[in-house]
């Protein structure tokens, strides 16, 4: 996964990431139990590719959603994966399920 990518380990830190960001954030929350595991390491390749090909347009933070479960619960996460971007605290667009390089792209585009 790209450098760009930040991965909150608790709920405090997520938070902490979303205080000091001034753009929008992308968060993709990601679970471990096995038939999440393969969708979310596609998305790990993806967005990490988006993260480095955007570059400042936001920030990137990987969300495990059992690390994690405040921001799950507030931005009505209930599945694995999911994609958020996040402007202002406030979600303006979700995403559930995996998405192809091309899907995220045209979810990004539509809502930068």
């Amino acid at each position: 996964m790209a450098r760009r990518v930040h991965q909150p380990l608790e709920n405090e830190e997520f938070d902490f990431i979303l205080s000091m960001t001034t753009g929008p954030v992308l968060a993709y929350f990601c679970g471990t139990w096995p038939k999440a595991v393969e969708a979310c390491r596609a998305m790990d390749a993806v967005v990490g590719e988006l993260a480095e090909e955007y570059g400042t347009r936001f920030t990137a933070v990987r969300t495990d959603m059992t690390r994690c479960p405040e921001p799950t619960r507030r931005y009505g996460v209930t599945g694995a994966p999911t994609a958020v971007l996040i402007k202002d605290g406030e979600a303006v667009a979700s995403q559930a399920g995996p998405m192809t390089r091309e899907e995220f792209r045209a979810f990004l585009d539509a809502h930068l």
